[in-house]
């Protein structure tokens, strides 16, 4: 399948001549630190760890498997799975034959799952057998009669299964085909190697197309700020299908020759550990996992001296947690950051700050992202005053995939309008104050408000609903349906719960509140004004 982007070749160069696209894969990364470190562990899951000789052998190997399949460069493979070694070896084989990698988060179910991997037009699907208790093999049963391009379906987890991954790699598909085959697959580093789904504001999710480039591009500048070498050891939590979890989970150890610790299960304890288990250097997590751990019992008394840089990303920190972590976790900086799917991370503190920078802003410019802040008619306005967030750089998405208007309308030229509202102050610090558009933030996971609307919606008993955010003290905000009943009807939050529960939403998205409500207000023109809305919640913490 073939995507449309917004890459030009002014683009390109103005980029590679600038030194920030290296014309290089992630691929290219594994070859010299497998050549340089075969004996070195590259990652370290719940179930293995593996080498980087390792994982060279079962990269290539799943390739070459792929392509025995009918995998060709520009197919889209889907996998919804846990942070797993399996995860990594699936995407760097992918990106060996020029393949799309279209990642799926696994809360993900019926309704995101359908319409993802239709829009995607993916030959195939991995997903585990099973996984917290849910079984992802009846779910894609359930939905590939749905899916035009769909013709394949791996298993990880069952090796007695038929499509049993297990097998799949078991296969010495090297005796069927030619290695050598590999070279001559290598993309052009400015193809589509990602697409990743997020948060849609208008009722559907929006594919981000991201290329070789833009991704390595994105952690080429983690060793210099944050002090990221070969001896790092780098711990992810956050799933691998999130850009965070992807980039700095799956991605920046083998940029750097590092070693990556996979978490699937997020558990405070745990994580203490497995950083005195493997001396864990740096970890990038939402906010929410940051209070997990610095108001873990005993926290103090854990070795946890390795740990030197704790980003978070997604959600403001509370100044008191700052200090909690000062206190607790002396030798661990905090540093937060802010960034999309569409743009990676484009600001983070820098070590050091002061605390008013760590806990007022969100962070300062990586070299070669550019950040501007603009008023309702596009002018720029002065530091210190709020506006619309605007990007551009290096890391920037290459498009919404087969949303070439979409894709248009979100930009003011060659800027990227976030949708956020944001004041960048005198030293060139953001601080995000809102958002233009209707995302509420979970503890650093967008919910798509229009999206669970539309499925509230469709439940004849609710006339009229608006979901919004209220204030929580860990996740930063939660989800509230405010809902209006039609004449005589009835609905209690377990019933919006199972309702829910049947149009396949995923647990995440939920409302954990419902107030049915006589009437939404409205502006004159019949608008609900949830400025309204949100203030009842604004009122009662």
């Amino acid at each position: 399948m073939s995507f449309e982007t917004i890459l030009t070749p002014d683009l390109i160069e103005k980029y590679t001549s600038g030194g920030y696209w290296q014309d290089r894969t992630i691929t290219d990364y594994l070859d010299d630190w497998a050549e340089r470190t075969p004996e070195k562990v590259a990652f370290v899951d719940s179930r293995r760890e593996i080498t980087y000789a390792a994982l060279r052998t079962e990269v290539d190997r799943c390739a070459l498997g792929l392509r025995e399949l009918g995998i060709e460069p520009g197919d889209v493979v889907s996998f919804q799975l846990p942070n797993w070694i399996e995860w990594v070896v699936l995407h760097y084989a992918c990106t060996r034959i020029g393949a799309v990698s279209n990642p799926l988060i696994p809360i993900y179910r019926e309704r995101e799952v359908g319409f993802m991997v239709g829009l995607a037009g993916s030959k195939l699907v991995v997903v585990p057998r099973e996984f917290r208790g849910y079984d992802h093999v009846s779910l894609v049963e359930s939905l590939q009669h749905d899916w035009d391009a769909f013709e394949h379906l791996l298993v990880v987890g069952d090796p007695e299964a038929p499509g049993s991954w297990e097998t799949f790699m078991a296969t010495p598909w090297e005796e069927r085909r030619d290695p050598a085959e590999l070279t001559g697959l290598r993309p052009d580093p400015n193809d589509v190697t990602l697409l990743i789904f997020t948060s849609g504001t208008t009722g559907e999710p929006k594919g981000v197309m991201h290329t070789h480039n833009t991704a390595v591009a994105a952690n080429a500048p983690l060793p210099k700020r944050l002090g990221v070498t070969a001896d790092s050891v780098i711990h992810m939590a956050s799933t691998l299908a999130h850009l965070t979890g992807f980039l700095y989970g799956a991605r920046l150890p083998v940029q750097n020759g590092a070693t990556g610790i996979l978490q699937d299960v997020w558990d405070p304890k745990l994580f203490a550990d497995l950083v005195e288990r493997h001396g864990i250097t740096y970890t990038s997590a939402a906010t929410p996992f940051l209070h997990d751990v610095v108001s873990l019992p005993g926290i103090g008394n854990r070795e946890m001296s390795t740990l030197e840089r704790f980003c978070c990303m997604g959600a403001p920190i509370p100044r008191a947690m700052v200090r909690r972590a000062k206190e607790v976790l002396p030798g661990m900086a905090v540093l937060g950051g802010w960034g999309q799917t569409e743009n990676a991370l484009v600001t983070l503190g820098i070590p050091g700050d002061p605390e008013e920078k760590i806990v007022e802003t969100d962070g300062y410019p990586w070299p070669g992202m550019e950040i501007r802040t603009v008023d309702a008619v596009g002018e720029a306005v002065p530091a210190g005053s709020e506006g619309r967030l605007q990007v551009r750089g290096p890391f920037l998405f290459v498009g919404y995939a087969h949303r070439m208007k979409l894709t248009q309308d979100s930009f003011d030229g060659d800027w990227f309008d976030t949708g956020d509202l944001a004041v960048i102050d005198a030293d060139g610090y953001v601080k995000i104050s809102g958002r233009t558009k209707d995302i509420i933030v979970r503890g650093g996971e967008n919910i798509p408000v229009a999206y669970v609307e539309n499925a509230l919606y469709e439940d004849p008993r609710i006339e009229a609903v608006a979901v919004v955010g209220m204030p929580d003290e860990r996740l930063q905000e939660r989800a509230a349906a405010c809902v209006v009943l039609r004449p005589g009807a009835s609905l209690t939050f377990e019933e919006m719960q199972s309702l829910l529960r049947e149009k396949g939403v995923a647990k995440q998205y939920w409302p954990e509140r419902l107030d049915v409500l006589a009437e939404l207000p409205r502006t004159p023109s019949g608008k609900i004004q949830k400025y309204q809305l949100r203030a009842r919640f604004d009122a009662a913490e």
